[in-house]
């Protein structure tokens, strides 16, 4: 049984060598054109078979550039070096916490109160 990825991964595969091998034998022998019908001349076939995909390409290439300004442009600069080394070092010089007394229950502190109460009368 076939996944539904490896079934879309195998049609994407089917498509790209189809369409790679239409645009080879279209752009060496472009008559199988006229051959089945589709077109009446084949004067500038060999043209736009190479144009269009490199104007595709070159739409690509500036939209990706473009993409990477956009996100140099809004994203903020990182932290100088020494701002970083300067957090470490403070981290590491930072003496250990010592760990406070335990808290006494509630009927002792009630019973020193009372003690400490007495005696300041």
């Amino acid at each position: 049984m076939v996944s539904k990825d490896q079934a879309i991964g195998g049609a994407i595969l089917l498509v790209c060598v189809l369409v790679a091998v239409l645009y080879i034998v279209t752009l060496f022998y472009p008559q199988w054109l006229v051959t089945i019908g589709l077109l009446s001349g084949t004067a500038n076939v060999q043209f736009w078979v190479i144009a269009i995909p490199v104007f595709v390409a070159f739409v690509a290439i500036m939209f990706i550039g473009a993409w990477i300004g956009w996100t140099m442009a809004t994203t903020p600069p990182p932290k100088p070096i020494e701002e970083i080394t300067a957090e470490i070092e403070e981290k590491k010089e930072e003496p250990k916490v010592e760990t406070p007394e335990p808290v006494k229950p509630a009927e002792a502190t009630a019973t020193e109160e009372k003690a400490t109460t007495k005696k300041k009368k």
